[in-house]
């Protein structure tokens, strides 16, 4: 079974992966979906205080669209949980966790809202559950009490309370296949072709001295800088070149709709066209023949994605765009659905209405949540394939 075939299998592939009008078609469908229930929550609780909570009134209430509400669009919607990824990456990096941990939190909060807006639930409130639910499957141990230390004025209770919702979100399935396994993979065959131990693919016919010469040829990143003639400066420009990549999965492949739209080889590859295209060039030459057909389907989904990393929201965010996202947050305030406010209070219902007398939990509502995670489960294949068929007596 080939790499590719394996990623197949993954979840990340069978349900988050997207074409672009499928991504967008997506994003607008729970926008719809929330702007509906926004207002007729608001419409239901203006009853209520107007006292005109009977049936009929309720019903009539819940079908008008109120003029009044001025709910956030998909792009101001894009816009804040983008924001947001960028704080969960400042907490993740704060408490000094290792990148897949801020990596993992981040794309567990960008799948959430695939199918949640933030109208119902703030990005504000989900973050800490992010990071502290992607410590737990990047196994990074810490207790929830540390974890709520480090963020001000919050409770264990506030931090975990969304914890079912964000597993609902994410469909029960955690696993993140990340880019960055495969850059320093990529690194390791590069400085092992400078060292003339590398080996092309089968059907390439160089030798690894071969390699090793051209590759010292190989055109600078940028006209104005000098050729490399040894081999020290190779390794130097590999070990560069790599930091940089590095950089650009940490920040712009997260921020952007990279892990939905590519694969992670594709991904890393892309980054390091962006970073240095001549020597990128020569490594895929050790892959996929200039001749190949394959080759040039390649690098078209390569420099789709090198468009799609280079279109990424900014790091490091100016003035106008941090103040462009309060805009955006105060206005949620105003069209956030009122029955979603309290998560505290919800989760501790949701517990109440799960127990029996004796304080365990109810024997449905143990059945209803395991039905939910088989069914979600089943939306995509079995990750081992089908059952093996029974062998039979001859």
């Amino acid at each position: 079974m080939t790499e590719d075939e394996i990623y197949r299998t993954s979840t990340q592939y069978r349900l988050w992966s997207f074409t672009p009008q499928a991504l967008a078609s997506l994003r607008s469908t729970t926008n719809e979906l929330a702007v509906e229930g926004v207002k007729s929550a608001i419409q239901s609780k203006r009853a209520e205080v107007r006292g005109e909570d009977g049936e009929n009134g309720e019903r009539a209430n819940a079908r008008s669209v109120s003029p009044e509400v001025d709910c956030l669009t998909v792009e101001e919607e894009q816009r804040l949980v983008g924001y947001y990824c960028l704080k969960t990456m400042e907490f993740a990096n704060f408490c000094d966790f290792p990148t897949n941990v801020m990596a993992t939190a981040v794309q567990y909060l960008k799948r959430f809202y695939l199918s949640n807006s933030p109208m119902t639930y703030h990005p504000k409130e989900m973050m800490p559950i992010a990071v502290f639910f992607a410590t737990k499957t990047e196994n990074n141990y810490i207790s929830l009490g540390k974890f709520a230390a480090k963020l001000n004025n919050t409770t264990t209770e506030q931090v975990i309370a969304p914890e079912f919702l964000l597993t609902q979100g994410l469909r029960f399935t955690f696993d993140v296949r990340h880019p960055q396994r495969g850059l320093e993979g990529g690194f390791m065959e590069l400085l092992a072709l400078a060292n003339g131990k590398g080996q092309p693919a089968p059907g390439i016919e160089k030798s690894s001295t071969e390699l090793q010469d051209e590759m010292v040829s190989v055109p600078p990143a940028e006209v104005n800088k000098p050729q490399t003639r040894t081999l020290g400066e190779v390794k130097s420009r590999i070990g560069s070149v790599h930091d940089k990549a590095k950089e650009i999965l940490k920040t712009a492949a997260l921020l952007s709709d990279a892990y939905f739209l590519y694969t992670p080889p594709q991904i890393w590859l892309s980054a390091l066209l962006l970073v240095d295209e001549p020597l990128a060039s020569f490594y895929l030459d050790t892959k996929v023949p200039k001749s190949s057909p394959m080759r040039s389907k390649l690098m078209i989904t390569l420099r789709a994605c090198m468009k799609t990393l280079k279109s990424s929201p900014s790091a490091h965010p100016g003035k106008d765009e941090r103040a462009a996202c309060t805009r955006i947050d105060k206005k949620l305030y105003k069209c956030r659905n009122p029955d979603k406010l309290d998560l505290v209070g919800i989760n501790q219902a949701q517990k109440r209405d799960g127990e029996n007398k004796d304080g365990e939990l109810d024997e449905k509502i143990v059945k209803k949540r395991k039905l939910e995670r088989e069914n979600s489960m089943r939306e995509g294949d079995d990750v081992f394939g089908p059952p093996l068929p029974k062998a039979t007596k001859e």
